[in-house]
């Protein structure tokens, strides 16, 4: 099926010479209070794609576009570039930001165009059941949660009894999401949970530092972005808190929120849905992107972390348009074909290690019931000049997070009168 479909791909190229580029749009921040994580972002997304046009003539014989619009982190103007860019044939948005996919749920599911929340977002959209449009593979945010839980359980012979845990999070739907989780974790390992939120952009957090140094837990978890990141770390290191014992999530693990403060960030930990490293394939993007003068940014950020989670990013949308036209046998897909693909998206090993970045992620496989991969990540160190990883990839108490899932995503569709999306076969 699999040989007639790329045949069926073939006739259509040479039937139609001039086909129409595959649209990703890509909403970026690059200006503002976390421009630092959104511009290696963007330019790891934007470098990826342009590479498969530059050494591989596009996706299935289709060039692809990216259309760049600037949000500035605002859930406003997120929804305005969504607005104006959605006419252009875009195929897939990946917004960034929690507050914008929470808006853009309703207006990208009724409009027939899917959207990719990696790691972020609406948690319970895992549920495709329910979520018909957003998929949010390879890990969502209570995952996360469960990983932290779950590696310091390792770490302390399995038991978290009488330990106490504050959650330092970003004030804001991103920030609030694992809250119940957490709750929901503490309660079943025995463990205090405190809260303390971090109002936007976050760099007033002298307060909160007061009460972690009167109550010293023996964790912080940290659900930050941007600026919050660097005054935290830098926070914690004034008032000597253990840093092996303060822990980030993905998007508060990449290099620029640790070297602002220097060697006084080592020992800081974070988690990492993707892999570090030298991957082959940023010889690539070195050799046809980068030094044919073809990059989104100055090339500096190539190999970063935040930088390589961009490019597994436009990896993951490249394959599931890929997947698409074989599915449909067609190369110019529209956006409820993309749809298709990625919920047919299968990544393994050998598809990993065929584009140049061997075991960037774990392996998995979405279905119409499961938008949401695997919910492993890895564990990393900030050793004063590089991350260290510390585990392979961990994989989240699905016990606690799949109630959790159905629970809330049931909730929505009862208030939003949705059926079951997924037929029995």
């Amino acid at each position: 099926m699999k040989k007639l479909a790329t045949m069926a791909i073939a006739g259509a190229m040479a039937a139609s010479p001039a086909l129409a580029d595959l649209v990703f749009p890509d909403l970026s921040y690059r200006t503002g209070p976390y421009a630092a994580g959104g511009i290696p972002f963007s330019d790891g997304y934007q470098d990826y794609m342009t590479l498969l046009n530059q050494r591989d003539g596009g996706i299935g014989g289709v060039m692809t576009r990216v259309v760049e619009c600037e949000t500035a982190y605002n859930t406003e103007r997120g929804v305005e570039c969504y607005e104006s860019t959605k006419g252009e044939g875009a195929l897939v948005y990946q917004p960034l930001s929690t507050g914008i996919t929470y808006q853009l749920i309703p207006r990208a599911t009724a409009d027939g165009i899917p959207l990719h929340t990696m790691g972020y977002g609406r948690t319970s959209a895992a549920n495709g059941d329910v979520f018909s449009h957003v998929f949010n593979y390879p890990a969502n945010y209570w995952d996360a949660a469960s990983v932290i839980i779950n590696q310091l359980l390792e770490e302390n012979d399995g038991s978290l009894e009488g330990q106490t845990i504050t959650l330092l999070y970003h004030n804001s739907a991103y920030g609030r999401e694992p809250i119940r989780t957490l709750e929901t974790l503490a309660e079943m390992h025995g463990f205090e949970l405190s809260q303390l939120a971090v109002d936007h952009p976050g760099q007033e957090q002298g307060n909160q530092w007061l009460t972690i140094r009167r109550e010293r837990p023996d964790y912080v978890v940290m659900w930050g972005w941007g600026v919050m990141n660097q005054v935290a770390i830098q926070e914690a290191a004034n008032i000597r808190f253990p840093m092996e014992n303060f822990i980030g999530n993905w998007w508060a693990g990449a290099e620029h929120d640790v070297e602002p403060a220097g060697d006084a960030a080592i020992g800081y930990r974070a988690l990492n849905m993707n892999v570090l490293g030298d991957l082959p394939v940023f010889d690539d993007i070195q050799e046809h992107v980068i030094d044919a003068g073809m990059a989104a940014g100055d090339g500096t950020n190539l190999g970063s972390v935040l930088y390589t989670r961009g490019m597994y990013a436009a990896f993951l949308a490249a394959e599931a348009a890929r997947t698409a036209q074989e599915v449909h046998g067609v190369a110019e897909i529209t956006p409820a074909m993309m749809r298709d693909g990625m919920e047919a998206l299968v990544i393994d090993n050998a598809l990993m290690e065929a584009r140049g970045m061997p075991g960037i992620g774990p392996e998995f496989a979405v279905s119409c019931e499961d938008h949401g991969g695997t919910g492993m990540a890895r564990m990393q160190q900030w050793d004063g000049t590089t991350w260290v990883t510390l585990t392979d990839f961990i994989a989240p108490d699905d016990s606690v997070t799949q109630p959790l899932v159905m629970e809330d995503s049931a909730q929505f569709a009862a208030e939003n009168n949705i059926s079951s999306q997924c037929s029995e076969s």
